[in-house]
């Protein structure tokens, strides 16, 4: 009689890992250095949505250098799902909001 070893599902990423992850796939995509995650929400199916700036134009002195602000949809074993840029900005500039 063979024993039956229980199945243990795999853990579900935390979200450092979430954080690495996307900032490791915008890059791999666009070819680009990301900079920062601004925000990161979980959703209530367990994915992710994530808004990484990256560097887009690096200028001197470095406060002109453009950015870019990336929308990420991860699911929730932490694959990327779908990204959009959401807007493009000079670093030095403050939102008019």
């Amino acid at each position: 009689m063979t024993e039956k070893k229980p199945t243990v599902e795999p853990k579900a990423p935390g979200t450092a890992q979430i954080l690495r992850s996307a900032r490791e796939a915008i890059e791999e995509l666009t070819g680009l250095e990301s900079e920062s995650v601004s925000s990161v929400t979980r959703g209530a199916d367990g994915g992710w949505t994530l808004h990484v700036e990256v560097v887009e134009l690096r200028r001197i002195p470095d406060s002109v250098s453009m950015l870019g602000s990336y929308e990420m949809t991860l699911d929730p074993a932490g694959e990327l799902t779908g990204y959009r840029r959401l807007r493009r900005y000079e670093r030095g500039k403050a939102d008019p909001r």
